[in-house]
């Protein structure tokens, strides 16, 4: 993905329906966190721009930091996810876990179809998802969708909540 926020597409339309066992906010935060690395790279004016966290090992690592973040800050958060109906309760940290690497593995899965230097399997320098030519149009469409589904089920799931209050 060119543009991070392509990624919010499949966070939304994935983690939202799913936010009764993974903790949605993490889920949606591992989708575009990743793309620190790139952003670091450009400010800094050079270094790869798909390292290491592009990587399923270093999603996986960002995602243990993630989610001991997010777990750590559970207290202070809570109220807001909540009035945002992104969250229902608590959940268990296993939650946050499940939502930071699937999110995070998400991420390293869409970009390794369309660039050449994301090494998803690292230290293996082979990429059997790479296909520009034929998976660019598909991916982007379907982070268009998603993001289309994601918005339609956050608008349902904040009607049906308010009414319910």
């Amino acid at each position: 993905m060119p543009f991070t926020p392509f990624h919010l597409g499949p966070a939304l339309a994935v983690g939202l329906p799913l936010r009764r066992h993974l903790h949605a906010p993490t889920f949606v935060l591992a989708n575009v966190i990743v793309d620190v690395e790139p952003l670091m790279a450009l400010l800094a004016g050079g270094g790869p721009l798909h390292g290491f966290f592009h990587t399923f090992l270093g999603a996986a690592v960002m995602a243990l930091i993630l989610a001991a973040v997010m777990v750590m800050l559970e207290e202070l958060l809570s109220d807001f996810f909540k009035a945002l109906r992104l969250e229902e309760g608590r959940l268990r940290p296993t939650a946050y876990l499940a939502a930071a690497i699937s999110g995070t593995w998400l991420h390293v899965l869409l970009d390794a179809t369309m660039y050449p230097d994301v090494r998803p399997f690292w230290p293996s320098t082979y990429n059997p998802f790479y296909h520009p030519a034929a998976l660019t149009v598909p991916v982007y469409a379907f982070c268009v969708l998603t993001a289309i589904l994601g918005l339609a089920i956050y608008v349902a799931i904040f009607v049906r909540e308010r009414k319910a209050d």
